[in-house]
């Protein structure tokens, strides 16, 4: 920075030898133009072209709709006694379930997000809605095969899981970096709702009925109501198809909303010139329907995978993946835990669930806000003006440092939570300190898992449901092998080692991942895409 006679400005002589404050030098030089005469200025173009009305009805729409995979991951662990009674099958091979769906929950992804990227968010949506209510269909009906159980839990997953990554694909496409959480944050609550109603659902068909089928004809009902809704709601969004927004009136009849076909079809009616409408009309639709056609390509499930291999990606599934092991691990024991120390039946081991389903919720309305407060404090630091109009260019941003900042604070309330949740039902401590430490797990499990999702889609910007899917495989594949070693590492240490392990290396592998990139990530950024 120079002073006005073109010197060295007097505070850079004193700070020269900063290395944080040279880096900050560096990124303000990076942002800040010169000052010499240019063409003039044009009207920016906008980032996008969607209201803030339409931005609420897409929260509030992808939130229900997302609520499909942990609704219907929750809802079946009570059911499994049931289910194992019901099909005169062993324990083992019900269980064999949950691992089948545990697999296509982290295919469906790898397959509709990249999808979703090239084709559209609408039609995928449908698409995968319609799997889910056929899956939840055919469970409802099968009375008596096994195979069937297996087949039809992997179109269930199939079709629910998809929804995650979609839904990241939607607020990559309709918000500025610097806005993100405002969406994200609501979104994820209502996400999050699934996971509140599914245990107390579950477990209390298993403590009164006795019977398994009617809850997965609830399913059918909130699956059916989600497909209408979607269908009738849901603008395609995706910026491979309508661009910001602008082109939206050269969709097909496939990629509109039922809501604005009906509005189309009613001013073609009122027009004095309905016939020559409708001729443009169908000529556009012939024309966006050769194009529809032309996007759909499955692509390998697997190549999302390459990601993993880039230094920046991999420190961002790393958090991701292993908070999920952490809350997976800890769900996946909480049934053990109260109904051998604290004497709970099923309804009471569902009800348990509660207290995390209100920290998730809590943390989802906080973590949105963070992220925008985190971003703008970020920006200031360094002399960045936040471009809300076009959205900002992020290769010169440390977006690496605005989104992981305050996770070393929440690292340490992690690991605290974690060994002091081991060591109090371990030594049988009073029901409600257990409860109150599971909210605070739900607390910052949701903020770990929002703030770095929202990450790996800023730094993949034109494909970021296919980011979202490479985070889907990386949390299935660690938390299914954070499960497979639960039980017996339980039975070797006991539960007070066990969480104190699981928090120490959670706690200490999560310090060294953040510590790296906000010093590195960008600079591993910088050097994956000029690659």
């Amino acid at each position: 920075m120079t002073d006005s006679s073109g010197g060295p400005h007097p505070h850079d002589v004193s700070l020269e030898t900063d290395p944080k404050i040279s880096q900050t030098k560096e990124l303000r030089a990076q942002h800040i133009p010169d000052d010499t005469p240019s063409q003039p200025s044009t009207v920016p173009i906008p980032y996008t072209m969607f209201t803030r009305h339409e931005k609420r009805l897409l929260t509030l729409l992808l939130g229900l709709a997302t609520t499909t995979s942990p609704l219907t991951a929750t809802i079946y662990f009570p059911l499994l006694p049931l289910l194992r009674k019901h099909f005169h099958t062993s324990a083992q091979k019900i269980n064999i379930t949950l691992t089948v769906y545990i697999i296509f929950q982290a295919l469906s992804p790898a397959i509709f997000g990249p999808l979703s990227d090239s084709l559209g968010r609408r039609p995928v949506y449908l698409l995968t809605l319609f799997l889910f209510v056929a899956g939840n269909l055919g469970l409802a009906v099968n009375k008596h095969s096994y195979a069937a159980l297996i087949a039809l839990r992997a179109l269930q997953s199939l079709g629910a899981s998809a929804a995650f990554a979609v839904s990241y694909g939607v607020v990559a496409d309709v918000c500025v970096p610097s806005e993100r959480g405002r969406m994200l944050g609501p979104m994820s609550m209502a996400l999050n709702l699934g996971a509140c109603v599914g245990p107390i659902v579950g477990g209390w068909v298993a403590y009164t009925s006795g019977s398994y089928e009617w809850v997965f004809w609830v399913l059918v009902i909130v699956g059916a109501i989600l497909l209408l809704g979607i269908g009738a709601l849901l603008p395609e969004t995706a910026r491979s198809v309508v661009g910001n927004g602008s082109r939206k009136e050269e969709q097909s009849k496939w990629e509109e909303s039922w809501y604005n076909l009906c509005k189309r079809w009613r001013r073609h009616r009122e027009s004095s010139s309905r016939s020559k409408g409708e001729k443009s009309s169908e000529s556009r639709d012939e024309t966006s329907s050769h194009s529809f056609l032309s996007r759909f390509r499955v692509r390998n499930p697997l190549a999302c995978l390459s990601m993993i291999f880039h230094l920046d990606t991999f420190l961002v599934l790393w958090m991701h993946g292993s908070f999920y092991t952490v809350d997976y691990s800890l769900v996946a024991a909480v049934p053990d835990i109260y109904k051998a120390i604290y004497n709970f039946n099923e309804i009471q081991i569902g009800l348990a669930y509660l207290p995390r389903g209100a920290g998730i919720i809590t943390g989802g309305f906080c973590v949105g806000k963070a992220l925008d407060h985190n971003y703008k404090v970020t920006a200031k630091k360094i002399g960045w003006t936040i471009n809300k109009v076009s959205g900002d260019d992020l290769i010169n941003f440390p977006i690496e440092r605005a989104r992981s900042r305050g996770s070393l604070w929440l690292l340490v309330v992690s690991t605290a939570t974690l060994v002091g949740y081991g060591w109090a039902v371990s030594k049988h401590v009073h029901v409600s300190v257990a409860l109150i430490l599971q909210f605070v797990q739900g607390f910052w499990g949701t903020c770990f898992y929002t703030t770095y999702n929202t990450l790996l889609i800023d730094v993949f910007p034109e494909s970021p449901s296919t980011a979202a899917a490479a985070a889907s495989i990386t949390r299935c594949a660690m938390a299914a092998a954070g499960v497979a070693i639960l039980q017996p590492l339980l039975d070797v240490a006991g539960r007070g080692w066990y969480f104190t392990m699981l928090g120490l290396w959670s706690g200490g592998c999560g310090a060294g991942a953040v510590w790296l990139m906000r010093k590195k990530g960008m600079q591993f950024r910088r050097a994956r895409m000029k690659k």
